[in-house]
């Protein structure tokens, strides 16, 4: 529990720039959000208590059921107007999610807005199951609101949620019982895209996070989510369903700072191969290409394209760009650029 009180501390200072000096109801010294160490000791007092000679301002903090001592530099007007103001800072801020309703609470969740306290507390007052579970990102053109109502009606477990988490991307949490029909997160989420067109014309674009073993760890699980969608998007992704695993590489290059990723492009990109990804449907050749596992039939019959026609393009992107895409190795590369492209 202290370790929240000292997170909503440090949020409080990085938001006002005022160092606040944490005591524990003994007066212990606990944390300091500046990480300085106090030259004075607290004391037994009421209200706001100023101390002149230690040139200090003391007042104390209500925080879940106990009460604890804080301190600001400093013994003037001026500092006793921001033990005031300091101490409904870091009560409010510890206390935000109590009363929230249900699906701001969990919308909170989700984003990692919430602490380990927090969740424990919505997992108790909503019965939360201690069940493996997963987290979808959803997006449709329909409104939210209507998007929510129908998730709604897959939940099989009591636990299982729908919630609008911004504008039209909505999130579903889905718990997976040792009885349960799916064998996976991607599994139910096909199986909910397909619901959703099938039975009431819905169309959904889906990102799909890793299963968790508990319910404090769906944060992580619907970041993955609304990685997948985000990046399924960027790269014109084929399918309604996508996995986080399907971005793996993607999310790794991502996280490089941007001029590292303009100097790996500017490595591989030589002459006038810049020009090829440029042009669109060489591009979806290529990639089609890749996606049929460099099979030149399968790939020339999907794109009802005729075989000579996707020899002369393949061989144009050789010839151009260097990259043999009937060889493994160059194929691998020509989709690290394209990734790095698309980035940059």
């Amino acid at each position: 529990m202290v370790s929240d009180l000292k997170k909503s501390i440090q949020s409080v200072y990085q938001k006002t720039g005022v160092d606040v000096f944490l005591f524990s109801p003994e007066g212990k010294f606990l944390f300091s959000a500046a990480g300085e160490k106090p030259l004075f000791e607290a004391r037994a007092f009421t209200g706001v208590m100023q101390d002149d000679a230690a040139g200090v301002t003391f007042f104390k903090v209500l925080y879940r059921g106990a009460e604890y001592v804080c301190a600001v530099k400093g013994a003037g007007a001026v500092e006793k107007n921001y033990a005031v103001f300091l101490s409904d800072a870091i009560e409010n801020s510890a206390g935000k999610t109590l009363n929230l309703p249900r699906s701001e609470f969990i919308r909170r969740i989700l984003l990692g807005e919430c602490s380990a306290d927090d969740v424990q507390t919505y997992s108790i007052k909503y019965s939360v199951p201690d069940a493996p579970c997963f987290a979808l990102a959803i997006s449709s053109d329909i409104k939210s609101s209507e998007l929510t109502s129908f998730l709604s009606q897959y939940a099989g477990e009591d636990a299982d949620t729908a919630v609008v988490v911004t504008g039209k991307d909505c999130a579903f949490i889905k718990f997976m019982g040792e009885d349960s029909e799916y064998q996976s997160s991607a599994d139910f989420a096909n199986f909910l895209a397909r619901s959703l067109l099938e039975e009431v014309g819905v169309k959904v674009r889906i990102g799909v996070g890793g299963m968790v073993k508990h319910f404090d760890e769906i944060a992580s699980s619907y970041r993955q989510a609304n990685t997948a969608l985000r990046m399924s998007g960027i790269f014109n992704s084929k399918g309604e369903v996508h996995t986080y695993r399907e971005f793996v590489l993607v999310k790794m290059l991502e996280d490089l700072p941007e001029a590292k990723l303009g100097e790996y492009l500017s490595i591989l990109l030589e002459g006038d191969a810049k020009e090829i990804l440029k042009d669109d449907d060489m591009v979806n050749t290529a990639e089609e290409f890749l996606e049929n596992n460099l099979n030149v039939s399968e790939t020339s019959r999907n794109l009802y394209m005729h075989r000579n026609t996707l020899m002369y393009r393949l061989d144009k992107i050789e010839r151009v760009m260097g990259l043999n895409l009937r060889n493994f190795s160059d194929a691998v590369t020509f989709r690290v650029i394209t990734i790095l492209y698309k980035l940059t």
